[in-house]
């Protein structure tokens, strides 16, 4: 597979005339990195996800499934503890992010973030054998993560270690992911997908803000309700544990409309556009 290419390739200061390399290396600190060099950053990351034992994927995407409860428990704190409505509405979705911190920042195996990173080897290999692995890669870690997420909604269902409020708390945060048509809920998950993946595209680009960056994306999705075929699997493996929802309704009212919809929202929406505004310049670097 080919290499990322060239760092000083993509140098803002590259092709300037009459710049000392004392002046490049100080625009080259103070600029922001390109979309060629974002891409290929992210390029660099999916060739080793793509390469890591399937023992350790599944592992790490058991811990992301599990990481992701922290979603629900939190948000369904803040949810159960404050009284004001408005107040609730705009304060309960930071609790959300918390899953999502420990995903990202632990680099543990996240499906979403999955429908940008490895896809751009894929773009840019245009094989088989990266198709392969890809599927590969997507299959183990969608599995492990849903298997990571009825664990907790499991012990959400069936222990009494929240008090009675809070678990309404979450009953009412996890109804949504079952409400909607099909239509509705895949139109939700296609923002979704289209947020997370935008995200992992933002962070090698943030250096230290990532923590941020995180916390505004994510807080989006759970104020407007999108779905996310993970943290929402978490809620809606709660609702049917607990005897509020069956297993039909969430393979179909929630876990297809929302896959579907992550899939297209991260990896049309943020992976091909991303990919195609770059390609020439990439391209040209192969050449």
């Amino acid at each position: 597979m080919d290499q990322p290419g060239d760092g000083a390739s993509f140098n803002p200061a590259s092709k300037l005339d009459g710049v000392s390399r004392r002046q490049t290396k100080q625009i080259e600190s103070q600029s922001r990195p390109n979309a060629a060099l974002i891409h290929e950053t992210i390029r660099a990351e999916g060739e080793q996800e793509l390469e890591r034992r399937w023992w350790a994927i599944v592992l790490s995407g058991l811990a992301a499934g599990l990481s992701m409860g922290l979603s629900l428990i939190v948000q369904g704190e803040f949810h159960g503890l404050i009284s004001d409505e408005a107040t609730r509405r705009l304060v309960a979705p930071l609790g959300y992010t918390v899953g999502f911190l420990v995903v990202v920042l632990g680099r543990q195996q996240l499906f979403t973030e999955n429908t940008l990173t490895p896809i751009l080897p894929l773009l840019h290999n245009r094989d088989l054998g990266t198709l392969g692995s890809v599927i590969k890669l997507w299959g183990l870690v969608l599995a492990s993560n849903i298997l990571g997420t009825w664990a907790v909604g499991s012990v959400l269902a069936h222990t009494s270690i929240f008090e009675p409020r809070i678990v309404d708390a979450f009953v009412d945060l996890s109804r949504h992911t079952i409400e909607g048509t099909f239509a509705t809920t895949l139109v939700r998950a296609i923002f979704a997908g289209w947020l997370i993946a935008l995200m992992a595209w933002l962070l090698p680009a943030t250096k230290g803000s990532r923590a941020h960056i995180i916390i505004v994306m994510t807080y989006v999705v759970a104020l407007d309700q999108f779905a996310h075929i993970i943290a929402g699997s978490v809620e809606c493996a709660f609702l049917v544990q607990s005897g509020r929802a069956s297993l039909s309704q969430y393979a179909s009212d929630f876990f297809v409309p929302t896959l579907l919809g992550n899939i297209v929202g991260g990896t049309t929406l943020v992976a091909l556009l991303n990919y195609g505004q770059v390609a020439p310049e990439i391209d040209d670097h192969r050449e």
